[in-house]
């Protein structure tokens, strides 16, 4: 299965994007990023007083407990992102004829550790209550 942007949110503010939206993402290893998120990040790393003033605190230090909490899902999606980018990449890799001890030597793990984690389980039946 070939890898897409389809389905995609960007990796910085959460929007989603990509094929069949108005928002276009660039990107690549994961990482989407949007073009009004690249405008931004553009502008800020052009003017000097702003970056000096970003590097002084994180951006989480500058947000209250309600941002907070409001950036835990979009991190999680971005996190979730990634992973399925990891086994979209896993599979391709097999699909080239590439061995599970290649892929868990280059991941620094045993071929089996690399075959239970990236092998498709089937979905598990909930119990119900």
């Amino acid at each position: 299965m070939p890898i897409s942007r389809e389905g995609r949110i960007c990796s910085f503010c959460a929007t989603p994007g990509g094929p069949g939206t108005d928002l276009s993402l660039v990107g690549g290893l994961g990482a989407q990023i949007c073009v009004p998120c690249v405008e931004h990040f553009h502008a800020l790393v052009q003017d000097a007083e702003q970056v000096s003033a970003k590097r002084k605190t994180l951006p989480w230090e500058r947000m209250d407990d309600t941002e907070l909490l409001a950036t835990l899902p979009q991190i999680l999606a971005s996190a979730e992102q990634n992973a399925s980018f990891a086994q979209e990449w896993v599979d391709m890799l097999r699909g080239r004829g590439i061995t599970w001890a290649e892929i868990g030597r280059v991941l620094g793990v045993s071929r089996q550790a690399a075959w239970e984690r990236f092998t498709k389980k089937p979905a598990r039946k909930s119990a119900s209550a």
